[in-house]
């Protein structure tokens, strides 16, 4: 064999070997190959925090071929991700296969084209020593802070809890936020518009602004009097007319964060689903022989740059005059400014090949992964191409000494909207009352007098800040410097699968665990999380891979306070543990008077006695109305939806082929439905929740809820885990203690309880 490239999972291989010729062999190390030991801390403190690596339990056949590959080669490409993580797995790899030094060559690549594979091996490096600590760092440290915090949690709390260095911050976001909407208190305000009729009949609705040049609030209902009382029939005179152009900048390529939150809103894809299919249009989709077979159709989806080379802006430019015209290319090409601490190693998302149009492609491609690409696109246009140009018109009227405005625009030139326009956020929308209308005004002139025809006026109240989703909370850890674009994901997934978080629909709502967790971590590990000591740690990270700092002294610095803090934690134990509050009911027992609260069980929430085991009463939460009938009947459980046919409780029923809900007004209903389970794991095909039900032989199987419109189902029992090795979905094989990997080319196989305990990043 003459050259060795090793890349991180399959499918990237398959990709690259169409690209290089007989000469290259390119196998997959499918992720890390040495870790930390699972069982013991595996850093000796003592000594530097040097760290006692071994290769990860069930690669040892794949580490002895690639082992017996490196040696046969002449030259061994390491050709994993272009980041800290994808540098420290090259030098893992060079540890463990006893790679020579001056046959070992770091390549790494933004996107995966032909012409950038042939230019990184032709321009190979050294692995980046500085890089690798950074990721060692940033190991060793959340392994540090999860091993010694989890004991003390299960000492205080519940055994099983963990403790991490950035999941129990993103906990206490989520927390604090809840802490201020339940302690917010509503303002009442009021509104006033003035429905006014010009000269011609045309209807113009002006609010309210204030007295003379000055900003007036209307706090209730006698305000409101007040000022209608002075205004009384005076005229509404217009005072003046402003007319101007306004121009609108487009919004820059995407970054990691910014792709997830736009895919969040405009998509609805939770964050898991949308770095799995960005990871797909990396590696590589097959889109035909007249596509030129396997293509990577973005750029590397972990980044924080808003970089672009030369080379894809120039083609950029040359699609916009093409299908738009010159007037759609502005004048000189956009640069984005990227964040002071952002890591500029590759550049934003964007398209590899500006030949390959979503709508060329589509039909290669699954809807999801359609759906993405087209984003990305979409962004990445808009992003090179002139701005936006509105006409705007803001009018004011005095009536009797009071303001009122309204104001208007009109599109002149589309520019990048005719391609794409950012959504908004909820937390982002004006909060002054005052609108703009996207519609040309009537004419008006100064001096002109109209008629008042009624007047509009509400009452509102200041509403509490909204709950985090999943794209408000990564632009928040954004904004603040929490994470990295490789961890936003990791922490939601976390947080969420270890209970401290829920989802509600769309939003992210603490759990009593979480709620009592934090106060725990707040009370006795302040630092740990802290916002800012947080932020501060990743630029200390950043630091190391800079060469600014060292690997030991960034955690001698960190180890000093936290060791003070974990005695002083230790020590304030109490011999009992804390009681997590149970969410209690309306219900009260009848046998013991007690109130009763909420418990789950195998088939779902149920209300039972705290007494137990000394009351073991129990009671559905959701009784069904009684049809009349006064005979005495075994406790039923109630379903939390309701009948889609005659809207009457859901009561759970057992049948020859196991267990199915039937309407509690039966025989008059005789809707029935499957029992299924909420498993808390979207569907790879679609995004909607995956379900377990009861086949005939009694055996549980998992579909998509939206099934049969979704086909998507399997024996074996789908995860929240992705596979390290290609990004996919794990499933935990029918009756076994092992992961498997969704795809099964990926071949990626792992025992189960020993990725149940993985960290969080």
């Amino acid at each position: 064999m003459a050259n060795l490239v090793i890349v991180e999972s399959p499918a990237k291989a398959s990709t690259i070997k169409g690209y290089l010729g007989s000469n290259y062999k390119v196998v997959a190390s499918k992720g890390h190959v040495r870790d930390l030991p699972k069982s013991t801390l595996g850093v000796d403190i003592d000594n530097n925090f040097a760290a006692h690596y071994i290769n990860i339990r069930g690669k040892g056949d794949l580490i002895k071929a690639l082992k017996k590959d490196a040696k046969a080669a002449n030259k061994v490409f390491l050709a994993t991700d272009p980041d800290r993580e994808g540098e420290a797995i090259s030098w893992h790899l060079a540890t463990a296969l006893d790679i020579a030094p001056e046959k070992c060559y770091r390549v790494a690549f933004n996107e995966i084209t032909k012409s950038a594979i042939k230019e990184a091996i032709k321009n190979p490096r050294e692995i980046d020593e500085e890089l690798v600590n950074s990721q060692q760092a940033r190991r060793i440290l959340d392994r540090i802070v999860g091993y010694k915090i989890s004991p003390f949690l299960w000492k205080s709390v519940k055994s099983g809890l963990s403790g991490g260095r950035v999941q129990s911050v993103a906990t206490r976001i989520i927390v604090d936020r809840e802490a201020e909407i339940r302690a917010f208190v509503p303002q009442e305000y009021w509104t006033i518009d003035a429905l006014l009729l010009t000269n011609d009949g045309s209807l113009v609705k002006a609010r309210f602004i204030g007295k003379g040049k000055g900003k007036t609030k209307l706090s209730n209902k006698e305000d409101v009097d007040k000022v209608l009382g002075e205004i009384g029939t005076s005229a509404f005179v217009c005072s003046s007319v402003k007319k101007a152009a306004k121009t609108k900048q487009p919004a820059p390529p995407f970054t990691t964060s910014t792709m997830q939150q736009e895919a969040s809103r405009k998509l609805g894809f939770q964050s898991q689903r949308i770095m799995r299919v960005a990871q797909e249009l990396y590696e590589g989709v097959n889109l035909g022989s007249e596509n030129g077979g396997v293509q990577g159709l973005i750029t590397y989806m972990r980044t924080d740059s808003l970089r672009i080379s030369a080379d894809a802006q120039s083609a950029a430019l040359e699609w916009i005059a093409d299908k738009y015209g010159d007037s759609y290319c502005p004048s000189r090409p956009r640069v984005y400014k990227t964040k002071s601490n952002a890591q500029d190693a590759h550049e934003a998302i964007r398209p590899s090949n500006m030949k390959l149009e979503p709508a060329q492609i589509k039909k290669y491609l699954s809807s999801d992964q359609y759906r993405l690409y087209k984003l990305i696109w979409d962004r990445f246009i808009a992003s090179q191409m002139s701005s936006a140009v509105f006409d705007t018109e803001t009018i004011e009227f005095d009536a009797n000494g009071y303001t009122f405005r309204t104001s208007g625009y009109t599109v002149k030139f589309q520019g990048y909207m005719a391609v794409y326009e950012e959504s908004v956020d909820e937390t982002s929308k004006r909060e002054d009352g005052e609108v703009d209308k996207n519609e040309k005004l009537p004419l008006i002139n100064e001096k002109d007098a109209l008629k008042l025809k009624d007047y509009d006026n509400a009452q509102h109240y200041t509403e509490a800040p909204p709950r985090f989703n999943e794209a408000s909370l990564i632009k928040f850890l954004e904004e603040k410097g929490i994470g990295r674009p490789s961890t936003y994901t990791p922490i939601i997934t976390t947080i969420i699968a270890r209970n401290y978080v829920s989802r509600e629909g769309k939003s992210l709502v603490p759990t009593t665990l979480g709620e009592v967790t934090t106060k725990l971590m707040v009370e006795n590990f302040p630092e740990v999380v802290d916002y800012e000591f947080t932020a501060q740690m990743e630029d200390k990270l950043d630091g190391i891979a800079r060469g600014d700092s060292t690997m030991e002294k960034v955690l001698g610095d960190f180890y000093v306070g936290f060791a003070k803090s974990l005695e002083a934690a230790e020590s304030n134990i109490t011999a009992s543990n804390i009681d997590v509050p149970a969410e209690e009911t309306d219900i009260i027992c009848d046998k013991c008077g007690s109130r009763m609260v909420v418990k789950n069980g195998r088939f779902g929430r149920f209300a039972a006695c705290p007494n137990y085991p000394t009351c073991k009463n129990t009671k559905p939460l959701n009784k069904p109305e009684n049809d009349g009938e006064q005979h005495e009947q075994k406790p039923q459980i109630v379903a939390e939806f309701k009948c889609e046919l005659c809207g009457g409780d859901m009561v759970l029923r057992t049948g020859r082929y196991g267990s199915f809900y039937a309407c509690a007004n039966y025989p008059k209903c005789k809707f029935t439905k499957q029992r299924t389970k909420d498993i808390g794991v979207p569907c790879p095909k679609c995004g909607a929740k995956i379900v377990s039900k009861m086949g005939r032989n009694k055996s549980v199987f998992f579909s998509c809820e939206r099934y049969p419109d979704c086909d998507f189902s399997t024996w074996d029992m789908p995860t929240n885990e992705t596979c390290p090795a290609c990004g996919k979905m794990l499933y935990r094989k029918k009756g076994k203690d092992l992961y498997v990997c969704q795809d099964k080319e990926c071949g990626y196989k792992a025992e189960a309880p020993a990725l149940a305990q993985t960290e969080e990043n």
